[in-house]
């Protein structure tokens, strides 16, 4: 009998143990993600990565590539969904639970479904100045910390040369709608990378579209993520 009462006093100390060591590893990996900084990145079909795994986005691709120089982010929270205009992504962030949170680093990329639409550019520029003035607010205050992407030129794309579109239309638009945005970008004093030239020279390639023939790759999203990390490195945290 005392045998067996020892050997049950022995399976109740060993789960005791091995409850608090579970505990003390699941605390140490909460302070390890804690230690990470935190990245917002807001926008529509190319910040969610429409047709493309989570992986290949071009925000969890920076991140990965910012881990390797020694960077370290949390996963990117990510308010972005295909077809959002400039308005849809308002409402978005409000239906979003971010509210009083702040970040580390905000991208901001919208505007295309604008374009699409047939909305005024002088629109445009009234909602998007709306849309940076929160992103800036997200980051702290900190307009060092904010990164805005241009308008990608979906006229290149397969889908459009297939239904016809009109590409000299869309371009002449695009760089409308890409000029507005920068002048507003650099008037608040936030960095702003150029991705359309690059998507010109690459986005009708079989290699740099998903299966509908319209939206990004893994491939052509790497091209941001790599131009979005050189402004990244040289932040200061």
């Amino acid at each position: 009998m005392k045998k067996i009462l020892l050997i049950a006093s022995l399976f109740l100390v060993l789960g005791q143990w091995s409850c608090i060591s579970t505990q003390n590893i699941s605390k140490q990996n909460q302070n390890m993600d804690s230690d990470k900084m935190t990245y917002l990145a807001l926008g529509d079909s190319y910040t969610i990565g429409e047709g493309v795994e989570a992986k290949d986005r071009y925000p969890h691709q920076a991140v990965e590539m910012l881990e390797e120089s020694g960077i370290a982010f949390s996963e990117p929270k990510i308010i972005a969904t295909t077809g959002w205009t400039t308005d849809e992504l308002k409402k978005g962030i409000q239906a979003a639970d971010v509210n009083g949170k702040t970040f580390d680093l905000v991208t901001l990329l919208i505007g295309v479904n604008n374009q699409y639409r047939g909305r005024p550019v002088d629109n445009y520029r009234s909602e998007f100045r709306q849309l940076l003035e929160d992103a800036i607010a997200f980051a702290k205050g900190d307009k060092s910390h904010v990164v805005v992407l241009s308008i990608p030129d979906w006229g290149v794309t397969p889908f459009a040369v297939n239904r016809g579109s009109d590409q000299e239309k869309v371009a002449r638009e695009i760089d409308q709608y890409n000029q507005a945005k920068k002048e507003i970008t650099e008037e608040m004093g936030v960095t702003y990378i150029d991705i359309t030239e690059h998507y010109r020279i690459n986005g009708m390639k079989p290699e740099s579209v998903v299966s509908d023939q319209l939206h990004p790759s893994g491939l052509i999203y790497q091209y941001w993520a790599e131009k979005l990390v050189e402004i990244v490195e040289v932040m200061e945290f």
